[in-house]
């Protein structure tokens, strides 16, 4: 459906595009992701020419689009992009920013443009809101009408540029779950997202872009739980992980507190549950695991799951083996207590540490 061969996108003194080739199947659902500044959007914005590759060539079913000698137009018909800033017109209404373009590209007459419009306003669950303007809906409806106005065109492929990047995190569901009801279509879709369960979840393929180029490429099986390159795998890790080596009684504890806010509030984790833990972690090591060692040798992950909402803390140690059951701390025993949080003590065998610890939060609403 899409091939890129040797995509070059270059600015005054900036090349977001290095050199990109790939194919994309019909009724492939790619999912691109990576660092900021990476040339996600640019690669989108090439594909359907609102940019123009400064080299390099862009295959649309069978036709080179960016010859000079393309109907670019006609291309466009089979190629819609939802925006992350939703790019609908303030002074028309709903059902009016749904209807416009059939009319004026497609030709349709307002009576099949109506019911075009009025079949997918109810599909997104909006079809109450057909005479309202954009700035009286949410976030979220903003984005699912300009979801509706792109699948009005009937296309065959549909770009998303961070679809959910400007939406109020209560608002990001309802927008996922109607590309999810796309993705189930057979449509053939590219998603530019920073939500990394959603990738997983819904695509077949993987783009993993870095420095201008697709770094590393797989499923999301592949991509997410066994990337190969040194880079996806930092990529990886920071957005669900972070880690400590504890090798001084000096450790700063105060930055691992500040490191620890920003972490849960990027990933939407309740305040009560990171304080949980990092009790937790200054109980255990500071006032037991200290006990053991002259010179500690202590590692500290902090995980965090969105599929199974758990924060985790996992603490492997060298030398005597400590059971955090029996320690004396009542704070620790009093958050241990609770039906929120699971402990695992083992003895594990390792190249640098002997033991292994690991406590999981979960969360219930009280």
């Amino acid at each position: 459906m899409i091939e890129l061969r040797h995509l070059r996108k270059e600015y005054d003194g900036v090349t977001p595009l290095e050199d990109v080739s790939i194919t994309i199947n019909s009724g492939d659902v790619i999912a691109v992701i990576g660092p900021s500044g990476t040339g996600k959007s640019t690669l989108l914005r090439c594909i359907n020419m609102l940019e123009e590759p400064t080299s390099g060539e862009v295959i649309v079913d069978g036709q080179t689009i960016n010859d000079g000698k393309t109907d670019l137009n006609e291309v466009r018909k089979k190629m819609g992009m939802v925006f992350q800033s939703f790019n609908l017109f303030g002074h028309l209404t709903v059902i009016e920013n749904i209807m416009n373009p059939q009319i004026t590209l497609l030709g349709r007459s307002r009576q099949e443009a109506y019911d075009k419009a009025m079949d997918l306003l109810n599909k997104v669950g909006l079809w109450a809101k057909a005479l309202s303007y954009p700035d009286e809906l949410s976030g979220g409806q903003q984005q699912r009408i300009a979801i509706a106005r792109t699948l009005a065109m009937d296309p065959e492929i549909i770009l998303f540029d961070e679809p959910t990047s400007a939406l109020d995190p209560s608002m990001i569901g309802e927008v996922q779950s109607i590309i999810r009801m796309i993705a189930k279509t057979g449509a053939t879709m590219m998603i530019v997202t920073h939500e990394m369960d959603f990738a997983r979840k819904i695509a077949n393929r993987v783009l993993f872009m870095s420095e201008g180029i697709i770094y590393e490429e797989g499923t999301p099986k592949e991509i997410f739980e066994h990337p190969k390159k040194d880079l996806t795998k930092k990529f990886i890790q920071r957005l669900s992980t972070i880690t400590y080596r504890i090798e001084s009684r000096d450790f700063d504890f105060e930055a691992v507190n500040e490191e620890l806010q920003q972490y849960a509030e990027k990933l939407l984790i309740e305040n009560e549950r990171t304080s949980k833990l990092l009790l937790c972690m200054e109980e255990l090591i500071m006032n037991n695991l200290f006990e053991f060692e002259e010179e500690p040798n202590i590692f500290a992950s902090i995980d965090y799951s969105e599929k199974s909402d758990v924060l985790s803390l996992e603490l492997k140690y060298a030398g005597q083996h400590f059971d955090p059951e029996t320690c004396d701390s009542l704070l620790f025993k009093e958050i241990l207590a609770e039906p929120t949080t699971t402990l695992l003590d083992e003895t594990v065998s390792g190249k640098w540490y002997t033991n292994h610890t690991k406590i999981d939060f979960k969360w219930e609403e009280q």
